[in-house]
């Protein structure tokens, strides 16, 4: 059957039952004009469209009749439509996170003569959203005029809206000046209580234009009030917002914070888009208005029960807080020139010589006999402790350094899409991280493993005990072999407690922000017996390192629990770590293994672990940073190109810096 003999059959339906109401005849619509394929069959609704108001023009009495029915039911509340649709509730995240939930579990019943439930009862489909989308907007356009829907030919409907339009323009500024004296933001910024701030003026003025705009319409020969004013005031509003969002980075977000700044920024968006509707200097612009408007509330109404939705915009924006905490202390992680190399190359020596004897206090823990959850604590400690220690002697672990440097990453790429970075840029930064995680390795290995060595020669020597017998050692051996056990899953494993310690030290920094630790340390009346220079560098010390130490205990115990899990669950489960690994070789070399090329080859699977650990915990944050500032790695073509073109013209410098940095892409 083609378009028209379609769009024939629909009017049958729709004229051998006259007295279908208004909510059931749109319904009938749009099931008739949904594709197949919501994603490709948007050229089969267009021809669709337009099959109907051909077929409409040529039955002028029925187009009547149908127009009339439709006004009755268009005409209907509008205000929730405006104000709600597409709008993060004012009771918070949680309290909206249990009505949505409530609402799949029990919906209520929907109210014809409110819009807001009449679009939801007109495209049910939650797949309707794609090809609403999708659809352009002059068939939505040639749809409403087949209809006589438009504001010429119901005039009725037409100043329905509009009235609706200004209320809730009042509505919407009188909740975005309320805001100013919300405690997050009072906390963010006190400033703005003394005095009044945009949001104030925003609602001062759009009371203004309502007014105006009122009396406009009833005298069209009286002065128009245009929304110039209004337009900069919603801008500063933004810029307001913006300063938030930046201090929120360092005085600490939260799940409330960051419901309540993306409800303002819709609040905002919404406010603009009704202004675009209202505005009648251009009726080109006005025309595209009312269709993004009508396009975004369809797409709200698809989401309006989403679970998903909410959780993911939600947390999407705290994990944009967590991981800028990381980006901030990533730049830490990355070395641009000489001095700066060695410096990360020592920090990785004394990292690897602690983690020579943490390796040894595992293998006496092993020795103890012990039951499989003592051992795990007992391990866990070990390391949990180990790393903290590191920390504090501004030690580095290598494969501490991706989950920090991949949000640094994110970061720089996010200003690359907003073009005020470069591909060639990135690429530098790109070097840069490579290079210094190679050191940091290398500081690590080279120290690890001749410590450990020099450490299991002298326990043979001078306690006639060897660290370990030959069925231990050869165990070991066989753990880091890559293709006869599972040493690279469980280097995959390890990656994976590598990016989840970045995103728990970032998490326990923006805590520590949030709630002001160091001032609250400072003034607790528990620590009254220290003085006050010693409680001012003990505040300090948990201000600058709060995170740090939480991630660097908490990346330990998940490191000395995974075994313990494995048993639980009965699975192969356990963890296979470079600095690690390399140790316990040297641990090896010293009993049984003589001489250089007996060694290479399990140094070469040592150093295949490492490489698998870096790579999953890089790759795992980059993910996440990524998607928590909403951008993607673009322009892959012209980033590869630039990074080869660096590699042609400065190979040394993929290993080995420059002397001194040539351009500083990370600034410490």
């Amino acid at each position: 059957m083609n378009d028209g003999a379609t769009a024939a059959a629909l009017l049958a339906v729709l004229e051998a039952d006259d007295g279908r109401d208004p909510a059931d005849t749109l319904r009938l619509i749009v099931d008739w004009l949904r594709p197949a394929d919501v994603r490709r069959g948007i050229a089969a609704v267009v021809a669709r469209i337009e099959g109907l108001a051909l077929a409409l023009e040529e039955r002028p009495l029925l187009r009547q009749r149908l127009q009339e029915r439709l006004s009755s039911g268009l005409a209907g509340r509008h205000l929730t439509l405006y104000t709600e649709t597409g709008l993060f509730s004012r009771r918070g995240f949680m309290r909206e996170f249990v009505d949505r939930f409530y609402e799949r579990l029990n919906p209520r019943p929907l109210e014809r003569d409110n819009l807001k439930d009449l679009l939801a009862y007109v495209f049910h489909r939650s797949r309707d959203a794609f090809w609403v989308a999708a659809l352009p907007n002059d068939a939505w356009w040639r749809l409403l005029e087949g209809l006589g829907c438009l504001a010429e030919a119901s005039p009725k409907i037409a100043t329905r809206a509009r009235e609706e339009i200004l209320y809730a323009l009042e509505m919407l500024a009188v909740w975005v000046a309320a805001e100013e004296l919300e405690p997050e933001f009072l906390r963010l910024d006190p400033a703005i209580a003394m005095h009044d701030s945009a949001f104030v003026a925003l609602q001062r003025e759009l009371s203004r234009y309502v007014e105006d705009y009122r009396a406009w319409v009833g005298d069209p020969a009286a002065a128009f009030h245009d929304d110039r004013h209004a337009r900069v005031l919603l801008e500063q509003c933004r810029e307001q917002i913006e300063r938030f969002r930046k201090r929120a980075v360092t005085h600490g977000s939260s799940i409330s914070l960051t419901h309540l700044l993306e409800r303002l920024t819709q609040t905002l968006t919404r406010i603009g888009r009704l202004l675009d509707v209202l505005d009648p200097a251009d009726d080109g612009a006005r025309r595209a208005a009312v269709m993004d408007l009508f396009r975004e509330l369809v797409l709200a109404n698809a989401r309006r029960n989403s679970l998903g939705s909410l959780w993911q915009e939600s947390v999407g924006l705290l994990a944009r807080g967590i991981t800028q905490q990381a980006s901030e202390t990533g730049e830490h992680y990355i070395t641009a020139d000489r001095s700066e190399y060695l410096r990360m190359f020592r920090s990785g020596a004394g990292a690897g010589c602690i983690i020579a004897f943490m390796a040894l206090i595992k293998l006496q823990i092993g020795d103890l006999d012990l039951t499989p959850g003592w051992n795990a604590l007992w391990v866990s400690l070990n390391y949990g402790l180990g790393f903290v220690l590191i920390h504090i002697l501004h030690f580095t672990v290598a494969t501490k350094q991706p989950a920090m440097t991949a949000a640094t990453l994110a970061a720089a790429i996010e200003e690359t899409e907003k073009g005020t970075a470069n591909p060639a840029r990135l690429a530098d930064l790109l070097i840069q991280v490579g290079r210094s995680q190679f050191v940091a390795v290398l500081g690590n290995v080279s120290v690890a493993l001749p410590v450990a060595m020099l450490v299991g020669v002298l326990h043979s020597h001078l306690l006639e005990v060897p660290v370990m017998d030959a069925v231990h050692a050869d165990h070991l051996l066989h753990k880091v072999t890559p293709f006869e056990g599972l040493a690279l899953l469980h280097a995959a494993i390890a990656g994976v407690w590598l990016f989840v310690a970045g995103l728990i030290s970032g998490f326990f920094d923006n805590r520590c922000a949030y709630l002001d630790l160091p001032g609250r340390l400072r003034g607790h009346p528990m620590l009254g017996w220290l003085s006050e220079p010693t409680r001012d560098r003990l505040a300090d010390f948990i201000g600058h390192n709060y995170g740090a130490l939480a991630g660097n205990f908490l990346f330990g115990v998940l490191l000395g629990s995974t075994a313990y899990l494995g048993y639980l669950m009965s699975l192969p489960l356990d963890i296979q770590h470079v600095a690690f690994g390399s140790a316990n070789l040297g641990y090896v070399a010293s009993t049984r293994l003589d001489g250089l090329p007996g060694l290479l080859p399990w140094l070469g699977f040592v150093l295949l672990i490492g490489a698998v650990n870096l790579w999953v915990s890089f790759a795992l944050a980059l993910y996440v940073a990524l998607r928590a500032r909403g951008t993607r790695i673009g322009a892959m073509d012209r980033l590869l190109r630039a990074y080869l073109s660096r590699l042609r013209e400065r190979p040394l410098e993929f290993l080995l810096p420059p002397g001194r940095a040539a351009d500083d892409v990370v600034r410490k």
